[in-house]
């Protein structure tokens, strides 16, 4: 296969580096096409984990290490696995996280292993936004992408014709600190805006919008950040 340049209308995506491909191999092996090495790759006990699984599970490899450079564009990634891309849905009655129209790559990857880290494996997102297939997403994410549920919407209206979860959304506006609540109900989902504009005024009428209180000396925490504590004080 002639593999290019990433590109978000392909069917394909690419994990750089060790981490996200020992992931996706353990979570999503039928989705691997190919695993690629370079010839300065290191023999490790990772690294044979790494090519372990891909035999037993019948991946081709092989080693091209003018495509690696090529395709990741950097000079320290000395494997990668090639994999198709999928859809999921959302798991009914579990916790969601819902992002508005994310915007930043680096983001997006902190947010779902920050989530995943708290045991929220459901994320929805809003159209316009990132493409979570990104292999900036996945390196960011440590590949902890594969163990999260990723399903995209147009709307957040869409969302919630879908699943019944009971809604936070964390605004600057809000009235109620996230560390003054005292009842968190389940199955919930928490709502968090663009980086930049956070979420409309409407979302003050939806469930119960939070703050999360912080000292004067900063405007507003940075979105991945919000999340992160968020996940932290619900899974508490």
């Amino acid at each position: 296969m002639n593999y290019k340049t990433y590109n978000k209308e392909d069917g394909y995506s690419y994990t750089f580096g060790a981490f996200p491909t020992y992931e996706i191999l353990t979570q999503k092996p039928q989705n691997v096409i190919e695993i690629i090495t370079h010839e300065k790759l290191e023999k490790s006990s990772d690294i044979d984990k790494i090519l372990s699984i891909a035999n037993k599970n019948g991946i081709k490899i092989s080693t091209n290490g003018k495509l690696l450079e090529k395709l990741s564009k950097k000079g320290n990634i000395y494997i990668m696995a090639v994999f198709r891309k999928y859809k999921d849905t959302l798991q009914n009655n579990q916790n969601h996280i819902l992002l508005n129209n994310p915007s930043d790559m680096g983001n997006l990857g902190t947010i779902i292993r920050g989530m995943l880290g708290f045991g929220y494996e459901n994320l929805a997102l809003i159209t316009p936004c990132i493409d979570h297939f990104d292999p900036r997403v996945i390196r960011a994410s440590m590949g902890s992408i594969f163990s999260v549920n990723i399903e995209t919407f147009s709307s957040v209206e869409e969302y919630l014709n879908k699943y019944n979860n009971y809604t936070y959304p964390f605004m600057l506006k809000a009235s109620t600190n996230l560390q003054d609540l005292k009842e968190k109900k389940n199955p919930h989902t928490l709502i968090f805006g663009n980086e930049a504009t956070g979420l409309p005024d409407r979302f003050l009428d939806m469930g119960t919008p939070l703050l999360i209180k912080q000292s004067p000396k900063i405007d507003s925490f940075n979105l991945s950040v919000s999340v992160t504590i968020a996940c932290y004080e619900f899974s508490k």
